[in-house]
């Protein structure tokens, strides 16, 4: 059963990947490079200090550091503890797959593009709903694009990105929940 589900997986991503075109290849590299939203990551701070003062914005701050290691470190022991190439990696697929990405690494199972860009967005989407209610929207589609984008460029199977954006998705919302604990606790944004 697992065997013919990894088949399946393939097949989808062969799939996905092979409808990208050499017009469209700089838009997911940029989507997919790490630094690229750097400018929506600082608006969404300003946002969180202008709405929920100065004290809740650093708490923050440090919860999503913590968040983005936890995203990271899950993702690399499950790669570790898989190993399960990447798309990239395998022999025959090296001929029908468009490979994009400027590196490939080894093991890809499960995404911390993914899982980083869902925590995120179901982290602050929750966080900032009270004053922006679609904004929860807008982050958890930016972070389907994210997720896709690491299909398009080559080093991630479907699985490897749903995987991540359910694990990125819960762990998004229990940094919620302990920030909710910490703002009722100590009052941090009366």
């Amino acid at each position: 059963m697992i065997e013919q589900l990894l088949q399946y997986d393939e097949r989808l991503f062969v799939y996905l990947n092979s409808l990208g075109s050499s017009s469209f290849d700089g838009f997911w590299l940029l989507v997919t490079n790490k630094f690229t939203f750097i400018p929506l990551y600082a608006f969404l701070l300003f946002l969180i200090f202008k709405k929920l003062g100065w004290k809740t914005a650093l708490v923050v701050l440090l919860l999503v550091s913590l968040m983005i290691t936890v995203t990271d470190q899950m993702s690399n022991l499950f790669k570790s503890l898989f190993e399960r190439p990447r798309p990239c990696r395998v022999p025959h697929l090296e001929e029908i797959i468009r490979f994009i990405a400027p590196r490939c690494g080894k093991y890809g199972y499960f995404s911390a593009h993914a899982a980083s860009s869902m925590a995120l967005a179901v982290f602050i989407g929750l966080l900032l709903k009270k004053h922006f209610p679609k904004l929860v929207f807008i982050l958890l589609f930016w972070s389907a694009l994210v997720s896709y984008s690491r299909i398009y460029v080559g080093v991630h199977y479907p699985l490897d990105i749903i995987t991540g954006m359910c694990i990125g998705g819960i762990t998004g919302w229990v940094f919620y929940k302990i920030e909710q604990f910490f703002t009722h606790k100590y009052k941090l944004n009366l």
